[in-house]
């Protein structure tokens, strides 16, 4: 029977010895052990009663095995539904309600908070440890026999991935075999993937980033991973000689660049280090270059569309982009108004459409028809303009757009400037309310360890290069900016934070 992810991903390599995971501390795992786990994960679920189709919930510690449930379900025919360690009861309530998933696997540690949750949603609660223990595991050990892949055909979701609901309900965003299949392909191509590969993966696992983009990516030709718990300077430092591509986030790289034991001689066997899901700071990439020899590759995705864009392997990385679109993704800019394409160079809201674009949000389909045109554009909420060479910039999100006085107001370029000063490691603009304007700009600005900053200064620096509806009417200076697990900037929680100011603010 045809299953159109497991038969390209996976299924070319079930009697492969080549080494699929290096856990450090561990013994290796070859794809052949790896995929012999997942298939008696399959007969477990088989097992429990799932048929192709139903849900599967998991908010379980990055392991071998966390990876082997999703391969699990894309064997079986199920759909996979990875949750944020982080969540609380209350949040996996709402999504195994709203998913209405058959199975929910958690750590030992985490049953009790959540049978009742679970009970409440009559979801079959098991659990899985990171070291291999556990309920579900322990069933799986019974299974004598293995079923058969089941069918799935190109349009069969695999995957429910959740947005973060920062500006209402989180949206479960569903994604098909095709969508994962054709993503990782394009990926394993346009970033030169082999087999001898070995991928340096420090990633959240319950993302589309650590676990779709890393992980498809690398078993579409066979590469291997050398498979971190969490980011550490000092764990990434040690096992980097053995690797040769690494996925992070800019925090990832940033922090490498504070550790004095990355040097370039820490880096001599890498061929490439890919940055995403949050926009990296120009001086990052600077810094980087000059202590490792080495561009970093910037990308764009985000959990609906997979990949989108990327600076080529081989050619001009432009800092400050994301690349012109991949090959069989069309990209464009438009009016956020109207939903007309833009010129070139002018700023607007970001569209694509490609076998990358998800099929639409679970049960949700008012959001669905607002945010998936018709003819297959998905309007991602992004703002940013692109050059004659099709490279696009991104600038911000269409909800963080602060309009002061009927005047557009993009965050990034005012970021941009602020950043570029000599004290400044890195800031976030934001708009606060003001009874006059609407709104106006306020700098929220972290500065380099040990610095006090001269924020009179900094706002007379920055002045000459902005009109004066672009100029924060307020700077303050705050320890750090608060992130998401992928690195990225909460500009939501900011703006809770410190709409209070908005009285202040003149």
């Amino acid at each position: 029977m045809a299953n159109h992810l497991y038969d390209t991903l996976f299924a070319p390599h079930d009697s492969s010895d080549a080494p699929f995971f290096y856990c450090p501390g561990q013994s290796t795992l070859t794809y052949r052990g790896f995929l012999a786990r997942a298939a008696q994960f399959a007969a477990a679920f088989v097992d429990m009663g799932l048929l192709p189709g139903d849900r599967v919930a998991a908010q379980i510690d990055k392991s071998t095995d966390a990876v082997a449930v999703y391969v699990a379900c894309v064997r079986a025919g199920l759909i996979f539904l990875p949750l944020n360690v982080g969540y609380t009861p209350t949040e996996v309530s709402y999504f195994l309600n709203d998913s209405g998933a058959k199975v929910f696997l958690c750590p030992d540690t985490a049953q009790a908070a959540l049978s009742a949750v679970a009970a409440a949603t009559d979801a079959q609660l098991v659990t899985l440890n990171r070291d291999g223990t556990g309920e579900f595991a322990d069933r799986a050990r019974t299974m004598e026999s293995v079923p058969p892949v089941a069918n799935r055909g190109p349009d069969d979701l695999a995957a429910f991935l959740y947005t973060s609901g920062t500006t209402g309900r989180s949206k479960g965003a569903m994604l098909s075999h095709k969508n994962l299949l054709s993503n990782a392909v394009l990926l394993a191509k346009e970033w030169h993937f082999e087999p001898r590969d070995v991928l340096l993966h420090a990633l959240p696992i319950f993302h589309t980033h650590g676990l779709f983009v890393a992980i498809n990516t690398a078993a579409t030709v066979g590469s291997a991973l050398i498979f971190h718990e969490k980011f550490d300077s000092d764990a990434l430092i040690g096992d980097m000689p053995q690797a040769t591509v690494m996925m992070g986030v800019p925090t990832f790289y940033s922090r490498l660049l504070d550790n004095p034991d990355f040097t370039s001689d820490v880096s001599r066997n890498m061929r490439l280090f890919i940055s995403g899901s949050a926009p990296m700071l120009p001086e990052t990439h600077r810094q980087f270059a000059k202590r490792t020899g080495h561009r970093i590759l910037e990308r764009y995705g985000m959990t609906e569309t997979n990949m989108s864009t990327s600076n080529p392997y081989n050619g001009e990385r432009k800092i400050g982009t994301v690349g012109p679109a991949l090959p069989g993704v069309e990209l464009k800019i438009t009016d956020p108004k109207t939903g007309a394409a833009l010129p070139l160079g002018d700023i607007g809201v970001i569209e694509v459409r490609g076998d990358n674009v998800f099929q639409g949000y679970w049960q949700m389909p008012e959001k669905t028809a607002a945010e998936l045109r018709a003819d297959g554009f998905f309007i991602t909420g992004d703002l940013g303009h692109m050059d004659a060479d099709g490279y696009v910039t991104i600038v911000g999100r269409d909800k963080d757009l602060i309009i002061s006085g009927g005047y557009n107001v993009y965050p990034k370029e005012v970021e941009s400037l602020i950043d570029a000063q000599p004290d400044v490691l890195e800031s976030a603009v934001i708009g606060v309310p003001d009874s006059d304007l609407g709104e106006v700009p306020l700098a929220l600005i972290v500065a380099r360890e040990g610095i006090t900053l001269d924020l009179a200064g900094l706002a007379e620096a920055i002045g000459s290069g902005l009109a004066r509806f672009k100029q924060p009417r307020q700077f303050l200076q705050i320890p750090a900016l608060p992130r998401n697990a992928m690195g990225k900037v909460q500009k939501n929680v900011l703006r809770d934070n410190y709409a209070r100011l908005a009285e202040t603010v003149s």
